[in-house]
């Protein structure tokens, strides 16, 4: 079960030189051609779902094809969300079964995005999880002159990413170190000196979103001063493109199952091609034997009630799913009546948690407090609670 906790992976990259590529999958042969790849190449991999890309499929569909696919891998592996709206979308995102979480506040004031920011690392390390910081800029079409080239953009200075990383506890950071992010012509300038002391001041996995062509030199520049996490994109869409238009061409009044027939070859080759750039090939087994593995726990309750009918015990359950199944960390609830109406005990409840920090913060949970006090607790019989960890698929 290859699904490894993000941080792990991360700081074993930062600490051995490399990079993990972060890989935003909008379909299933994008998810396919990266595991290919990283299979391939004994690669770890980060297969990412960004907010920005939700209009595009269902969240909840992919979410379970990609925790399968990570599940069965047989490299490490880790799921992580981009870029969320907000605390909500985080919280849904671990749910669903993400082990790392970035909500994006990069454009908001440095003050808002701290206090955005500290608020989900409060939820999300209660839960296990680690969150990714932003300090990075992406200009948008405001910031641009009449050329379509960007205009002066801010940089992540040495002091604001200290304070920030400091004030919200945040355990990897995308920073702002390219003088033009759009560049129509020509590669990308970097700021690798100010990468640097960056580097040196925070001494935590860097990460950046790679927006623009780099070469394979700028990559290493990257990696070399912190950068231990890419997030990709862009080329990966261009060559799902290329494909679908060369067989569209070759091949003309193409069906659509020959028209995509390429798209996950063409995308794993990409993908391949990073991982052996970045550093990445070749470590799946050393990974694997530092890192810990992501694993669920099953919270099981079995009980009797007393002085209650059966329809208020079902009007009770039906509550507990609804009021437990919204606090972070939870992935799902699910009650059941035993099938023999003698049996020790009639009622069952299965609580999933996506970590075992999870078991404290679901207790403390005001919510939890509130329901288990006032509906549980008072009818509730020879009540057995267990916490399983749970192995295997």
């Amino acid at each position: 079960m290859p699904l490894v906790h993000m941080k792990d992976l991360l700081n074993h990259a930062y600490e051995h030189g490399y990079a993990v590529g972060a890989f935003d999958v909008v379909s299933l042969e994008f998810v396919e051609g990266v595991m290919a790849a990283a299979e391939r190449s004994r690669a770890p991999v980060i297969l990412s779902l960004a907010e920005s890309h939700l209009e595009h499929y269902d969240f909840e569909l992919l979410m379970s094809g990609v925790e399968a696919a990570a599940r069965r891998s047989a490299v490490p592996v880790a799921l992580h969300f981009d870029r969320g709206a907000n605390l909500e979308a985080a919280v849904r995102a671990i749910r669903l079964g993400c082990n790392g979480v970035m909500v994006d506040a990069s454009q908001s004031t440095f003050s808002d995005n701290l206090t955005h920011t500290k608020t989900v690392v409060e939820m999300a390390h209660a839960c296990g999880v680690p969150v990714e910081g932003d300090l990075g800029y992406i200009p948008d079409a405001e910031d641009m002159d009449a050329q379509r080239r960007p205009a002066t953009l801010p940089y992540t200075t040495v002091a604001e990413a200290k304070g920030f990383v400091e004030r919200t506890g945040v355990d990897f950071l995308v920073v702002s170190i390219q003088a033009e992010q759009i560049c129509p012509n020509g590669k990308a300038k970097l700021d690798i000196q100010r990468l640097r002391s960056i580097n040196q001041a925070l001494g935590i996995p860097l990460a950046i979103h790679c927006r623009t062509r780099l070469d394979d030199d700028q990559f290493r520049r990257l990696i070399v001063h912190g950068v231990a996490k890419i997030n990709y994109f862009t080329a990966l869409a261009e060559a799902a493109n290329a494909a679908i238009r060369a067989r569209a061409k070759s091949s003309p009044g193409a069906g659509y199952l020959d028209l995509v027939q390429d798209v996950g070859a063409a995308i794993s080759a990409e993908a391949e091609r990073c991982m052996r750039v970045w550093g990445a090939a070749g470590r799946a087994a050393e990974v694997l034997a530092c890192c810990r593995p992501w694993a669920f726990v099953e919270h099981l309750i079995i009980h009797n009630v007393m002085g209650i009918s059966e329809k208020e015990v079902t009007a009770m359950m039906i509550e507990g799913q609804q009021t437990l199944s919204t606090i972070p960390g939870v992935r799902s609830v699910i009650t059941g009546k035993a099938m023999r109406e003698r049996a020790q005990y009639r009622y069952c409840w299965r609580v999933r948690f996506a970590a075992p920090e999870v078991i404290n913060s679901y207790h403390e949970h005001p919510d939890y407090v509130a329901f288990t006090n006032r509906r549980f607790r008072p009818v509730a019989d020879r009540e057995i609670s267990i916490d399983y960890a749970m192995e295997g698929l």
